[in-house]
């Protein structure tokens, strides 16, 4: 990345870092969004006795670690391979590619206006971290219509080809919600109640899969994470009123994956 940060990370802070020396009971590393250098004593690589500590890491290689301790006078950093688990490295290793994508995207608009990637920083880059952590925040809210890149001081044209250029390629991303919806009725006229009550919830936007009597799985897909929530509680909600209306015994449960 050509962008690298000016200030220290922090404690329990997860970074990318390059190996660049390996030692007996030490690894020094550079950390690549920040530009500064960082150290991994053995007892921070893996848990357990270590025999050879290059069966762990290596040289020139990208390793995901967690911020230890942080001297900024010294210009110390503490390093930990070990305590980073799974479900982090891999959210690290996704929000470092698509900063890099990022970068590269304003890095094509700059071709279009004829301006090295050092040239794009100095007119929208930097302005846009001085509002956002990461490029990547600020293209979202651009695909979101949330952003007008010339309130952050950015010159109408480039503001224009970048904000073309993201919609082009950036897609807002689909929120998924989803539960079970439960229906059952002792009337003589079960089946038409079922129906009626489970078109109310298709008539108001929400997909349903039968998934064996009594049981149907309901859901709602939209890029705004609220407006799915709302629709479709409003949609549950009412089915819910219209089954005690039709005397049906119904049930929702919320389902987070």
């Amino acid at each position: 990345m050509f962008y690298k940060k000016k200030k220290f990370p922090v404690v329990n802070d997860v970074v990318i870092c390059t190996v660049k020396k390996v030692l007996n009971h030490s690894v020094f590393v550079t950390l690549d969004e920040y530009d500064k250098e960082g150290m991994v004593h053995i007892s921070e690589v893996s848990p357990g006795r270590i025999r050879n500590i290059r069966d762990f890491v290596v040289e020139d290689k990208k390793i995901i670690c967690k911020v230890l301790k942080v001297d900024q006078e010294k210009g110390h950093i503490d390093l930990s391979l070990r305590r980073v688990n799974t479900i982090q490295r891999i959210k690290k290793n996704e929000e470092y590619k698509q900063e890099i994508k990022a970068e590269r995207l304003l890095e094509h608009v700059g071709k279009d206006l004829k301006l090295d990637l050092e040239k794009m920083y100095k007119e929208a880059g930097y302005k846009i971290l001085d509002n956002y952590d990461n490029l990547t925040d600020c293209f979202q809210d651009i695909v979101n219509n949330n952003v007008d890149l010339t309130k952050l001081d950015i010159k109408d044209k480039i503001a224009k080809k970048i904000e073309e250029l993201v919609k082009e390629r950036i897609k807002p991303p689909i929120v998924l919600i989803k539960g079970i919806f439960k229906i059952s009725t002792k009337e003589s006229n079960g089946v038409e109640i079922v129906k009626n009550v489970l078109n109310n919830m298709i008539n108001k936007g929400v997909n349903i899969v039968y998934l064996g009597a009594p049981k149907y799985k309901v859901s709602v897909e939209d890029k705004d994470y609220k407006r799915a929530e709302i629709k479709l509680k409003e949609a549950v909600d009412s089915s819910l009123q219209l089954a005690k209306k039709l005397k049906a015994e119904a049930e929702f449960n919320r389902k987070n994956a």
